[in-house]
This record gives structure tokens, sequence and C-alpha cells, in this order.
């Protein structure tokens, strides 16, 4: 069995955010200063994790917020970055650039809720989560590749090395450790990969991995945090296991979601 590490943060806060007006794909607005202060905040928790590759929406305010990250790392600061379309916020069409009352009133308007409404010109939740579909089987595939190509699973010191970074920052517990190295021909990880997206994009993609692929949750994770947007900077971290040489959906494994302990000691900027 092959296995992988996927940490997910959202970008940092913008003024919109705290003014409350939709941005989606249209309004490509950047960081705050607050924005900023947790950008850095999510690196420091980060700092200790080797990552293998980064990828990043294409956004103004997610290129800041990963780029915030490296800068605090100890070994990816000079890491190439892969800015992926696919990973935009939800487009929110009309709406963009109008206040979320305004988005809630619509959907009032067309007798929908408004989690479910889609603004005229905006995506679906549908389209997004196949956008993220789309985005994870890429990623599975490029990491089996790479793999299969370099013959690391032979290797176990840099998988090991992978994991035992890994460690020092999140809560991996005896199920996840289990897992990483339950078969002796492919101990711990193949690769470990940062993903920066954006909230609304982030709660479809979690709802692809739970709903469609049967990830498991730990007891912290209720079902509201499954259907909320995730917070700005928010920290989530998925192990995926592959089966070798099996045509099979791979398993998934939820060890946080939305970690927010780092943005304690970060004030917000009136």
């Amino acid at each position: 069995m092959w296995h992988s590490s996927v940490d997910n943060s959202s970008s940092g806060e913008t003024r919109f955010n705290k003014e409350k007006i939709l941005q989606g794909q249209g309004v490509d607005e950047p960081l705050s200063e607050t924005g900023f202060k947790q950008a850095a905040a999510a690196g420091i928790f980060l700092k200790n994790v080797k990552f293998t590759h980064v990828f990043s929406s294409d956004l103004t305010r997610t290129k800041q917020t990963t780029c915030g990250i490296l800068e605090k790392s100890k070994f990816c600061k000079d890491m190439a970055v892969k800015y992926d379309s696919r990973l935009r916020e939800r487009k929110y069409g009309v709406a963009e650039g109008r206040a979320l009352s305004e988005l809630r009133a619509m959907a009032k308007a067309a007798g929908e809720e408004c989690l479910m409404f889609t603004p005229p010109g905006g995506e679906t939740l549908a389209q997004v989560k196949m956008r993220g579909k789309d985005f994870f089987e890429f990623l599975c595939q490029l990491i089996l590749k790479e793999a299969d190509e370099k013959g690391q699973f032979s290797q176990g010191a840099p998988s090991n090395s992978l994991e035992t970074s890994l460690a020092k920052t999140f809560p991996l517990g005896k199920t996840c450790a289990s897992a990483c190295n339950s078969d002796s021909s492919a101990p711990g990880l193949a690769a470990s990969v940062l993903v920066v997206s954006h909230g609304a994009y982030m709660r479809n993609l979690f709802d692809y991995l739970v709903t469609d692929l049967k990830c498991s949750l730990p007891a912290s994770v209720s079902r509201s945090e499954l259907v909320s947007v995730s917070p700005n900077t928010g920290i989530s971290l998925f192990i995926v296991n592959f089966e070798e040489g099996r045509e099979v959906q791979p398993t998934v494994q939820c060890v946080c979601m939305n970690l927010q302990e780092h943005l304690n000691g970060v004030t917000e900027t009136c």
C-alpha cells in the first residue's frame, strides 16, 4: 500500500471577507493586513512539515497566502509553487462584488436555501465539486506516477522522513501511524502535499472526499463543520492510501479539519 498526505489551507483574510462581500473568481482582492498575519501564523504552524509538492489557486489572495506559508518553512522556502485554476473559489456570477446579504435575498426570492442557490452566471455546487474531484484525481495520478518512476517505495528513508516531519505538527494518532506503516514494503509517506485554496471550494472538496470516497473522520469533527465554509487559513490534513497495481479508488482518512489554533495570537487589524 502506498500513502501520501494532503495538507489543505484556505486563503487568508481580505478586506472583502471582513465586509462580507462575495469575491468568488471575479473579484481578485489581495490579503488585508490581518490576512498576511494569518498566512504567517499558518506558516509558523507548518514550518516543520517537509512538503514534496505545493499547489495553489491562481488568485491573488491564495498566491499571497502560499508565499506567507512557505516563507516560514524550515525546508520549503524556495519550493516551486504550481498554480492551478481548478483550485479557484466558487464562481458566484452576478453576486460577485456584492454583499452576502444580497445573495441571501436572491436565494429567498427564488425560494431556495442560500447554501444551495446558484446566482445567474455562477457555478452550481455540483460543478465546484467536480472541479475538486478532477484536481484530486490528477494529484493522485501525479503522485503515483512520480513514485513509480523514482522507485521510491523500495526506499524507506525518504518516506519515513516525510512522516516524521508531519508527526511533529499534527496529532497523527495510532490509526494514522499504523496506516502509514502497515506494509513493510512501503513504509511511510510517498508524498506530502500542500494545497492552498478557498473556503467555499474546500467545503465542496471535503464533500467529495467524505460522500464519494467515504473518508473517515475524527470524532472531533461535527456535521456542521462539513457544511461550513472553511475559515481563513483553516488547516485540514488528509492521509490518502493507494493500493499498488489496483484500479480502485484510494481510501482517505481525515486527521483534522479546519484547525485554527495557529490564529490564537493573531490580532485583527481594523
